[in-house]
């Protein structure tokens, strides 16, 4: 009975459904879905024939010329070995290799290694190539193993940090014996073996790659999957099928969790496997396109039968017309609900609904405004500065404590506060304000703020998004900001302290080790030279014994400050404790830092103080030193300059000791002694 009551209101006249559905059901929907459904089937079974023969002519073509660089690279390669002969002699190879400079134009360069895998020739020079050992890398085992050219798994250059591969060629003696390999370093980025796959063009989607046979990838559109292994066999078993050596087709899925047409071809020479791929959904989409055109034919059909179309619903829509007008007037106020004389049903139903709903928007909209006026007084009371912005993320209110902080007039373009920003600070504060009108999450920035006044102030500004709890839409921020000028100069100066010393104003123990550190690390990277200086005063003691502290503090400042005027400004001088002193000298050679640090003694020896008509004296005895590469950490290099330390104290005092890793101690001390 009910399914029978249901069927009648929806098929009936009074139906605003019925009606509806009377007109375009049963002479579009079920026609459109038929035909469609029915050339989207057929259409697929043809797209797929059709690409995989493609894929299948495009592999073997790409997988022919990859195998035919290679095959030329390994020729040039043996015609060069030819040259050079079983001979020792670097020179002669040198020589070879710089005639045959042409070579440089498939390879980012070319090496000779003995039978033990020592690099004995290179062109072109790189400094530390030569003398290098080969011996226990991958593809020297390979060639001395199999004795015939052999193309190398993919590794990182050291020199310029891009994929790489060797293509070698054994070397033998006149008795048979290997004698080492030539070879040639050829970049995966930039060497061409890889052009042609660079111009493939699979639609959108689509892309080739290349893979050796233990599963590291040498090419793919993503730069950043290069050298990197493949996924897991299981993932995919057509991959796994070849990279076990099997050439073919299917179907199969994609990291990115897509379905897609795959082909796999052999690169014989190298062990390389090539790969193409289209993706399911883009090979079908001249399939797309064809139904996209069919629908369009509908659309057609249907605008034909509009003028028919709009007569009907003209007569069935006449109500709902009268009701547009009654809901106007109600918007104008000219009216307090609105009532339909129809025997439509939803149209009873909506008018009914429109009804409370006006009821309750009037009834919420004195409350709206009852909160906005007690906002607003919140607000303008709060001590602490806020300011409200709208979607677009413009400033349309800030409170009177704000307008005070930064000194800005409430008649001031709201925008005005922004010009002042300190330059280093916009732009990130600006990324960050778009960054969280977009994602919703709340904006929290630390700001350098100019006034008019000239007063530069630190604030904090914390600001959170306001949306709507029905269905996220954002409205805009609210936010507040405080003044953190105090707290950040307080900040500053407390780090200051924790790295200098009081009487002096150098830098104490801590904050010397800690630029020391950071001058260590720098020269890991790059291996630029710097120097270290450490040195205790001569005949300082006498100063305080018979003076007092505060004549040996005078000395100790007067100290500091000729130190400071010789060294170089990127220098830096610290008083670790008592009376030793520190100068590191980065990007410093050996030569210069002598020449400083016998400066450094000339000068503190012409310091002096007095004391009830005495005078006091002191002399430096320095001990210099350089970062070396045997260094593990810088106790080492500090360990080293403090023994020349000593060894100049040891010698007289007054002096300069240069101690290096691995020599003599090489001593420097003034003439006139």
């Amino acid at each position: 009975m009910r399914f029978a009551y249901l069927l009648k209101n929806l098929f009936s006249f009074s139906s605003l459904k019925g009606r509806l559905l009377l007109g375009l059901s049963f002479t579009l929907l079920l026609l459109i879905a038929l035909v469609l459904g029915m050339a989207w089937q057929v259409g697929k079974t043809m797209v797929h024939d059709t690409n995989m023969s493609h894929l299948r002519y495009e592999a073997t073509l790409l997988a022919d010329e990859v195998t035919q660089q290679i095959d030329m690279r390994i020729q040039a390669l043996e015609r060069l070995r030819e040259m050079i002969g079983d001979t020792e002699d670097a020179s002669w190879m040198n020589y070879q290799l710089r005639q045959n400079d042409s070579l440089l134009a498939w390879f980012e360069g070319i090496v000779v290694a003995n039978s033990d895998g020592r690099i004995v020739a290179d062109w072109p020079a790189i400094v530390g190539r030569v003398g290098l050992e080969t011996s226990k890398l991958e593809y020297f085992r390979m060639l001395r193993g199999i004795r015939r050219p052999y193309v190398s798994e993919p590794f990182v250059g050291r020199a310029s940090g891009m994929p790489m591969v060797l293509v070698g060629v054994p070397r033998f003696t006149e008795e048979g014996a290997f004698n080492g390999f030539v070879g040639g370093v050829l970049s995966l980025d930039s060497g061409g073996i890889f052009s042609r796959l660079a111009k493939v063009r699979l639609g959108e989607k689509g892309y080739a790659g290349v893979a050796t046979s233990s599963g590291r990838v040498l090419y793919h559109p993503n730069t950043s999957l290069i050298n990197a292994s493949v996924p897991s066999r299981s993932f995919n078993p057509l991959l796994d099928l070849a990279l076990d050596g099997w050439e073919g087709d299917g179907v199969g899925e994609l990291l990115t969790g897509e379905m897609a047409l795959q082909s796999y071809s052999q690169v014989w020479p190298a062990g390389w496997i090539v790969g193409l791929y289209l993706p399911i959904s883009q090979a079908q989409l001249p399939l797309a396109d064809f139904i996209r055109q069919l629908w369009w034919t509908w659309v057609v059909l249907v605008l034909l039968m509009f003028p028919l179309l709009w007569w009907m619903l003209g007569r069935v829509l006449s109500p709902l017309r009268y009701l547009e007008k009654q809901i106007g007037e109600v918007g104008l106020g000219h009216r307090e609900s609105v009532s339909l004389a129809t025997n439509m049903q939803e149209l009873q139903q909506v008018a009914s609904t429109f009804n409370r709903v006006e009821d309750e928007r009037q009834l919420l909209l004195g409350n709206l405004q009852e909160r906005e006026a007690f906002l607003d007084s919140v607000l303008n009371a709060a001590p602490q500065g806020m300011f409200v912005a709208n979607i677009k993320g413009d400033i349309t209110y800030m409170n009177p404590a704000l307008l005070e902080m930064l000194g800005v007039s409430a008649d001031s373009p709201m925008d005005y506060w922004i010009k002042q920003i300190h330059m280093d600070d916009l732009d990130g504060a600006q990324d960050m304000w778009v960054h969280s009108l977009r994602t919703g999450s709340d904006f929290v920035r630390q700001l350098r703020f100019l006034r008019s006044d000239k007063e530069l102030l630190w604030l904090d500004i914390h600001a959170r998004v306001v949306t709507l709890s029905q269905d996220g839409q954002t409205l805009g921020l609210v936010g507040v900001v405080k003044d953190i000028t105090e707290r950040r100069e307080q900040e500053a100066i407390q780090r200051w302290e924790a790295e200098h010393d009081p009487l002096t104003g150098l830098l104490n123990r801590r904050g010397f080790e800690r630029r020391l550190e950071e001058a260590f690390a720098d020269f890991q990277k790059t291996s630029t030279p710097s120097a270290l200086l450490l040195f205790d005063l001569d005949h300082f003691k006498p100063i305080n014994d018979e003076g007092g502290h505060a004549l040996g503090d005078e000395m100790l400042r007067r100290i500091a400050q000729v130190v400071a005027w010789e060294v170089r400004r990127s220098d830096h001088v610290a008083r670790q404790g008592g009376d030793e002193f520190g100068v590191l000298l980065p990007s410093c050679t050996l030569a210069q830092a002598r020449r400083i640090a016998e400066s450094l003694r000339q000068s503190v020896s012409e310091i002096s103080v007095t004391h009830e008509g005495k005078e006091f004296m002191v002399t430096l005895s320095i001990g210099v030193t350089t970062f070396d590469d045997s260094d593990s950490s810088v106790d080492d290099v500090l360990a080293r300059a403090d023994a020349g330390s000593y060894k100049a104290k040891e010698h007289g005092r007054d002096g300069v000791v240069i101690n290096m890793p691995h020599d003599d101690v090489m001593e420097l001390f003034d003439q006139s002694k």
